[in-house]
C-alpha cells in the first residue's frame, strides 16, 4: 500500500469512527469547507450541512460496527452496519473522494427499508 492509499484509508475511517461514535466536531474536521455529500435523500453541500445531516443519525446509533475499508490514492470505500433503538441491523456503505487530507465528496448507499418499516410505513411491492 502506498503512502497515499494510506492516507485516504486512514482519514476516510478517522471520519467514519467520529461521527458514528457521536463526536461530530471531530468528524467536521475531516472535511472539505465545500464537501458534497450524496445520499439516497438527495444533495448535501457544505461542511456545515453534512454536519447537520449526519448528526441526527448519529445521535440515533446504539452501535456500529467497520466491515470492510480500503482504499486508492484518491479514495476510500467503506462498509458498515449501524443499528439503533427502532433498527437492529442497518448496512451501509460510503465511498469517500479525498483531496488534500480532506473529504470532498461523499457518497452513501444504505438500504432505508428496515426504517420504514420501523415507522410503521406501508411498503407495496
Amino acid at each position: 500500500m502506498s503512502n497515499s492509499q494510506a492516507a485516504a484509508v486512514k482519514i476516510a475511517a478517522a471520519y467514519h469512527q467520529a461521527w458514528t461514535t457521536g463526536t461530530l466536531d471531530a468528524a467536521a474536521s475531516h472535511l472539505a469547507e465545500d464537501v458534497i455529500c450524496y445520499a439516497p435523500s438527495g444533495v448535501i453541500e457544505g461542511k456545515a450541512a453534512v454536519r447537520a445531516f449526519m448528526e441526527p443519525f448519529a445521535a440515533s446509533l446504539t452501535q456500529s460496527t467497520l466491515l470492510a475499508v480500503f482504499g486508492t490514492d484518491e479514495e476510500a470505500p467503506l462498509m458498515y452496519n449501524t443499528a439503533n433503538r427502532a433498527v437492529p441491523s442497518a448496512p451501509g456503505a460510503e465511498l469517500y473522494r479525498i483531496q488534500n487530507d480532506l473529504i470532498v465528496e461523499i457518497r452513501i448507499i444504505f438500504d432505508r427499508l428496515p426504517f420504514a418499516l420501523a415507522r410503521g410505513d406501508v411498503i407495496e411491492v
